[in-house]
């Protein structure tokens, strides 16, 4: 499956969330031949230190679509990403404008796919097309098998199945894309809260034996809503007693590998690809 994009435009828009996904993107893209960024960045989420890296820089609230727009298409901006997250509460919390209310009025579901896939069909209506949210970044992709961490032993690593098959139908019900196991017992299942917040919830009860696995729905629309995992996952899970975190080879993105690695290696969390 092809999760990236082959064209570089010259300018990038990127619809930054939380996290340092926007940043590596922004990096990611330069190195690519990106010419300029611009990036429209949403109150109480978005790093502010970003702005200094980019060429033009808007602050949005959540749910003001009509602004995001208008603002990408000043910039000259025709082809965009989504990356970063948006914390449930300001998801719930959204004030949204006519723009985005005539869109969420046309929906059957509310779903991060639905309401997503709305958001670019009304900016493709615009002339401004989303790229696949893993554009430019396929070295942040890796490959199936050991990544970092202590190397473990057989027994260490067999809940890694039972996390998969779990995982991969609580992804297909579009409950959630995390799951955290032990001795094939479910602990927890990532619904609306996020990935961190179901690590918390999972990691408390496996007493410092928990495995955890992440995958990418059945079907995956790379534009959006992108398994991703970084150094704030890492301190979480070590915080919780997780032993073992499985991500999907070549479907998840793996940010800040080295600082990554560091912290596997100071928490004594073992990070794994498998297909």
């Amino acid at each position: 499956m092809n999760t990236t994009a082959s064209y570089v435009p010259e300018i990038l828009g990127i619809i930054a969330g939380s996290g340092v996904y926007p940043a590596s993107m922004t990096a990611a893209a330069r190195r690519a031949g990106v010419r300029q960024v611009a990036v429209a960045a949403f109150v109480q989420e978005t790093d502010p230190a970003l702005e200094a890296k980019v060429d033009a820089w808007e602050w949005l609230k959540v749910g003001q679509l009509g602004k995001l727009s208008k603002f990408l298409q000043r910039q000259g901006v025709k082809h965009a990403v989504m990356c970063g997250q948006i914390a449930p509460k300001n998801l719930f919390a959204l004030s949204p404008d006519l723009r985005l209310l005539f869109m969420l009025a046309r929906l059957k579901e509310r779903n991060a796919e639905t309401l997503f896939g709305g958001i670019a069909d009304e900016l493709a209506k615009d002339g401004i097309t989303l790229l696949p949210a893993t554009s430019f970044m396929e070295d942040h992709l890796p490959a199936a098998g050991y990544l970092c961490g202590p190397v473990r032993k057989a027994k260490d690593l067999v809940d890694v199945e039972f996390g998969l098959k779990i995982a991969r139908e609580t992804s297909r019900l579009d409950i959630g894309q995390t799951v955290v196991v032990r001795r094939g017992t479910v602990l927890a299942v990532e619904a609306f809260e996020g990935t961190n917040e179901c690590i918390k919830r999972g990691g408390s009860l496996g007493k410092g034996k928990a495995t955890v696995v992440k995958v990418s729905k059945p079907g995956q629309d790379f534009r959006f809503d992108v398994p991703v995992v970084g150094p704030q996952t890492i301190e979480t899970a070590g915080a919780a007693g997780v032993l073992v975190l499985a991500i999907e080879a070549g479907r998840t993105l793996l940010l800040e590998k080295e600082t990554t690695a560091r912290l596997c290696d100071q928490l004594g969390v073992t990070l794994l690809a498998v297909s």
